[in-house]
């Protein structure tokens, strides 16, 4: 009878050698639609209350992110999931805020018939007060995206979803600030723009938070309905 094999990497003084890097399920393919080394589980989604190892991609550029989210959206939400974005929404919720002022026909007709003394604070305060009504809208969409199951981070969502809010007003906006809130063209301008909002609030959600898209929209339901009531309906 021949002796049973022996490895010699199994005795005293020895050591198995392995590749660097190489983890446990090396060998088996990476699940469809997520990249390898993401930080998923071999479930697809991400292990309870832990990020993932590394970010999706590199942190867009602000000009990138924002033409990417009207080109490019699914791919920018899966990039930027793991990016916050202040700077950008900060900013651009600001300018928005300002702009709003003049795309609501009693609000524009005051801050015109005003002095310039009067217009100005008035004006600022109501950047500054959309963009805590934006900051606190991306808040309530991202507490209700983890009650449903998401595992997202907040940051991200919040500061994606102000971008979402101050980007598909814009259209809308700019007819009202020459036509006026109450015109028809803008009205229906506005519709358009609420059903585009909610199609990138869901995807966003969706990709920030491994949701299928039925709890995504969920999710958004009430930023969309604060945004229907605060702005597509002129009650600002």
């Amino acid at each position: 009878m021949r002796p049973a094999s022996h490895d010699p990497a199994n005795n005293p003084g020895h050591t198995q050698m392995f590749s660097f890097g190489e983890a446990p399920d090396h060998g088996h393919a990476p699940q469809q639609g997520h990249p390898a080394g993401d930080g998923y589980t071999a479930g697809g989604t991400y292990a309870a209350g832990q990020p993932p190892v590394a970010p999706s991609g590199p942190r867009l550029h602000w000009k990138r992110l924002l033409s990417g989210i009207v080109l490019r959206p699914d791919a920018t939400f899966w990039q930027m999931r793991d990016h916050s974005v202040w700077g950008p929404a900060l900013i651009v919720t600001f300018v928005y805020g300002l702009l709003a002022v003049f795309g609501f026909d009693q609000a524009r007709e005051d801050a015109i018939n005003s002095t310039l003394s009067s217009a100005i604070p008035f004006v600022l305060i109501t950047g500054v007060a959309v963009v805590v009504s934006a900051l606190l809208m991306g808040v309530v969409t991202h507490t209700m995206a983890r009650q449903l199951g998401g595992e997202g981070l907040w940051a991200p969502t919040v500061g994606l979803s102000m971008l979402i809010m101050s980007i598909t007003d814009a259209p809308r906006l700019l007819l009202a600030m020459f036509l006026g809130g109450s015109a028809t063209v803008v009205q229906v301008v506005g519709w358009i723009t609420l059903l585009a909002a909610g199609a990138l609030l869901t995807s966003m959600v969706r990709r920030s938070h491994d949701l299928p898209w039925p709890k995504a929209l969920g999710a958004s339901a009430i930023q969309l309905v604060a945004l229907l009531a605060l702005f597509k309906l002129g009650t600002l």
